[in-house]
């Protein structure tokens, strides 16, 4: 066998490998004998008939597709081991030619990872005041939660709940028809299509109105998107909304334990604290990772981006699946094919690619690591907040290999990006100081 590294660039190397005859011969005869046993070949028993006549009953490419299934592998093993390579994941082989049988094998290397001074990065983390306004903006929001809504005599408004009779066709076709709907009426809604509720402002009890509305190219519907919809609609019930008044007796129906107005504000107020607390936090780490990111090179394979973007994906069809909705279907309803979907995630991809080296390789510098013991109080924490009858199936379910693998990775990029965000208050270098001055 001779194998030449003829370049190694993006990460990868390129091999040529070319096969001794006498190698190629063991594996034809390799394959001959495993395949004989499963051919049967007339005037032979099984497992007898000649390595020609099997040839010309099987053809002489199954045979040689047989044997290089059989020698290409172990040839690449051989050539890594020789040429003293660590690949990373399966290569891309191609064959050169079968008379002498020459392959080419581009084999993905490990990453490398060259961190920039991130000791150096000093970030503000931006803290957003809760005032007043915000808790006023949520009482509204309770206030709209439990208004009750009552009969009125008069025209529709927007605003107004409507009992309706919807009877519509697109050029044509059936499209809603519906008896008795509830439909309220909002400025600009899309639902059921733009302009709907628009056209039933002004309308009466019992009055029936005729209309028609274009619908958008980028319908959700697709089978009518862009065709013009004729609507017949017959207003059954006009309801209005009446929104209870800010007393004690709204705050102890929001929430038992608050007796007062006040006591709904503190709450509110606390609980908008802690939302916009953790909302800075998470955008001080990701101003954080993404300067690291910035400072720091990173080299990879291509075949990385592409197992990334296939999990992307997995995941997407794993979150449509739960809504009732295949892949499929969500690209029709989209109007994009599998390689336009493939390739808008590779973006996305190449950044958690190499945000993920990075994270690691500071993991290493730092030396941080996770215990068995941080991920066993990991999943006594999960497992709290599980019912309480179903917290041992709960924990028999965390608690196995793969997902304390999981967790160990989820916890240690978790305690890397918190090393970071110390290092970049100035925490980290306060700290190490005062151990300093300690010895």
């Amino acid at each position: 066998m001779k194998v030449t590294n003829e370049k190694t660039e993006n990460s990868q190397t390129y091999l040529m490998i070319e096969m001794d005859e006498a190698e190629v011969e063991e594996s034809t005869e390799k394959a001959y004998r495993k395949l004989v046993q499963r051919v049967n070949v007339p005037g032979f028993r099984k497992g007898k008939a000649p390595r020609e006549v099997l040839e010309r009953h099987v053809g002489k490419e199954t045979l040689l597709n047989d044997m290089l299934d059989e020698l290409v592998p172990q040839a690449y093993e051989k050539a890594l081991e020789e040429q003293e390579i660590e690949a990373i994941a399966r290569p891309q082989i191609e064959i050169v030619q079968t008379d002498p049988v020459i392959f080419k094998a581009v084999v993905p290397l490990r990453p490398v990872v060259t961190l920039g001074d991130y000791h150096s990065i000093r970030l503000e983390q931006e803290l957003v005041e809760v005032t007043e306004e915000m808790v006023d903006a949520v009482i509204e929001q309770l206030r709209h939660q439990h208004a009750t809504w009552e009969p009125v005599e008069r025209p529709l408004a927007l605003g107004d709940l409507a009992t309706l009779d919807v009877e519509s066709t697109a050029e044509g076709e059936p499209f809603i028809n519906q008896k008795g709907a509830q439909y309220q009426l909002m400025a600009e809604s899309i639902t059921p299509a733009p302009g709907f509720a628009e056209q039933l402002v002004g309308m009466n009890k019992n009055e029936e109105k005729e209309f028609e509305i274009q619908l958008p190219d980028d319908y959700t519907r697709e089978e009518f998107a862009g065709k013009k919809a004729s609507f017949k609609v017959t207003i059954i019930e006009i309801k209005q909304e009446y929104l209870p008044e800010v007393t004690d007796d709204f705050a102890a129906q929001v929430e038992s334990e608050t007796k007062t107005v006040e006591a709904l504000r503190e709450r509110i107020e606390a609980d908008l604290r802690t939302r916009t607390e953790a909302r800075s936090k998470q955008d001080f780490e990701e101003r954080v990772i993404e300067a690291v990111t910035d400072i720091s090179e990173v080299k990879y394979p291509p075949v990385m981006v592409e197992v990334e973007i296939h999990e992307l994906l997995d995941d997407q069809a794993r979150r449509l699946q739960m809504q009732g909705l295949t892949m499929e279907q969500y690209l029709r309803a989209m109007n994009k094919t599998d390689e336009e979907m493939h390739e808008e995630m590779r973006p996305i991809a190449e950044k958690r690619v190499t945000r993920g080296l990075v994270l690691g390789k500071v993991a290493e510098e730092e030396k941080i690591e996770v215990s068995d013991d941080d991920i066993d109080a990991e999943i006594a924490v999960m497992v709290e907040s599980a019912a309480e009858d179903r917290r041992q199936e709960f924990k028999e379910i965390l608690d196995t290999p793969q997902t304390r693998d999981s967790l160990r990775q989820t916890l240690l990029t978790r305690n890397t990006v918190q090393r970071l965000a110390e290092i970049a208050k100035g925490l980290k270098e306060i700290d190490t100081s005062l151990k300093e001055e300690e010895k």
